[in-house]
């Protein structure tokens, strides 16, 4: 007989990605209310309201907010913008090497003996 669909749980492939546990920030899409009952506390923010960071505490700075990612991908697609016709094949292989070029700039002068190492 067929099992019941209901009952598998499927893993999200979040959790392949990201630690169970770590923070997440989002705008509101709806796909995004499950991540607590997946393990991951998650906060948002509402473009839809204008609100683009929130400043939870008071202290001035906006610790809720999904500008990091949402720039992170703009970069993304300005850098390939010139390599049209990427295979499917070979996207991981681009997006490796952006994700490390990316990290390398926050580590500044020890990118030499990041290279190294």
């Amino acid at each position: 007989m067929l099992e019941d669909v209901r009952q598998v749980t499927i893993k999200p492939v979040i959790t392949q990605c990201i630690k169970p546990g770590t923070r997440v920030f989002t705008d509101e899409y709806h796909i995004y209310t499950r991540l607590p009952d997946w393990g991951y506390p998650h906060k948002t923010v509402c473009h839809g309201r204008g609100e683009y960071a929130r400043d939870e505490d008071g202290d001035g700075f906006h610790e809720v907010h999904a500008n990091t990612m949402e720039g992170f991908w703009s970069l993304l697609r300005s850098w390939l913008r010139p390599h049209r016709r990427i295979s499917q094949e070979k996207l991981p292989i681009y997006l490796a090497f952006f994700r490390f070029t990316h990290n390398v700039c926050r580590i500044g002068k020890a990118l030499l003996g990041a290279l190294v190492a």
